[in-house]
């Protein structure tokens, strides 16, 4: 099969289709996206090899359950061992032993075919087109943040970072409080957001302090900075860039504040979907150009260029 293969350098490659192993469906890639870990798995990140991609629709082509049997479908990103403490304590995306689609110790989407669990997929809604399916994964991730914290609408909160990541946790947030500012630097990325109708201010912006939740997903190493700025006494500031270059940091503040800091990754999938069928969550607009997999190369390149928002790969 066809794949981008990043083994020092990016390249589309013909390579062994994946081996089906006990409990894994088969799927056919219909459609994956390209998000800022897979520009940061370039640079080192996770001292990645492989083929990356994690944001992906497809068709289940082989399955030992006949419901899944050429349906369409999305997947969570974690495969997990179900023995480790951590599987035992029910919290599977920290499983000891997992492999991670398209970042840790499993190939990725980028390809033709990929495979994964039969436990980790779901079945897409037929009202939910391929492209806007392909951000089911970063939905989830935005969804993160209300299944760890109780937000009210009466909370203050600040989203720094227009970017993809930023903009998805900005319209989740935004279902729970009005009381929202997301933080950018590009007019042509707030303006998305704008047109929701979501507040928005660019970076040089007198931003007022003191906000009860500051969601860092900003891609900068500044970014944890800035966060601790805003945020008032034990407020929370909620952690989603992820770098592969080290950030330093000041542990004195958020000492002294007793500031909560909490890391947040992988999401439900299921309140994503939902949100996704309903239209509680505008993806559309973000797409900013697509690319078959042939130039799989080049929608890299494109990805990582300023201002751009969603590159999507057509398999």
């Amino acid at each position: 099969m066809r794949a981008v293969v990043f083994d020092g350098e990016v390249r589309v490659a013909e390579v062994p289709m994946p081996v089906v192993g006990p409990g894994e469906a088969l799927i056919r890639v219909l459609t994956a996206g390209i998000c800022a870990t897979d520009l940061e798995l370039m640079k080192g990140y996770m001292d990645f090899k492989g083929i990356p991609g994690h944001e992906f629709v497809g068709v289940v082509k082989q399955s030992s359950n006949p419901h899944l049997q050429d349906k369409r479908v999305v997947g969570e990103i974690n495969c997990v061992c179900h023995r480790c403490q951590y599987c035992q304590l029910e919290m599977p995306h920290h499983c000891m032993a997992r492999t991670v689609l398209g970042i840790q110790n499993r190939n990725g989407a980028f390809a033709e075919y990929i495979t994964l669990p039969e436990e980790n997929l779901y079945l897409v809604p037929n009202s939910i087109r391929d492209d806007v399916a392909a951000f089911t994964e970063p939905v989830a991730a935005a969804f993160r943040i209300p299944e760890r914290l109780h937000i009210t609408q009466d909370d203050r909160i600040i989203v720094l970072g227009d970017g993809k990541l930023g903009q998805l946790c900005a319209q989740v947030l935004w279902l729970h409080s009005k009381r929202l500012v997301c933080v950018g630097k590009y007019p042509q990325k707030l303006a998305l957001l704008k047109d929701l109708h979501i507040n928005i201010a660019y970076k040089d912006d007198p931003i007022e302090r003191g906000a009860d939740i500051v969601v860092e997903a900003t891609a900068s190493p500044d970014g944890l900075k800035r966060a601790l700025e805003l945020v008032r006494p034990e407020g929370t500031v909620v952690l989603k860039t992820t770098l592969a270059a080290p950030t330093p940091m000041d542990l004195s503040e958020p000492v002294v504040n007793e500031v909560r800091i909490i890391g947040s990754r992988c999401g439900p999938f299921r309140p994503a979907l939902e949100a996704l069928a309903m239209g509680n969550v505008e993806v559309r607009p973000m797409i900013s150009e697509a690319y078959e997999l042939s130039d799989g190369v080049r929608a890299l390149q494109r990805a990582a260029e300023k201002g751009v928002m969603k590159v999507l790969l057509h398999v």
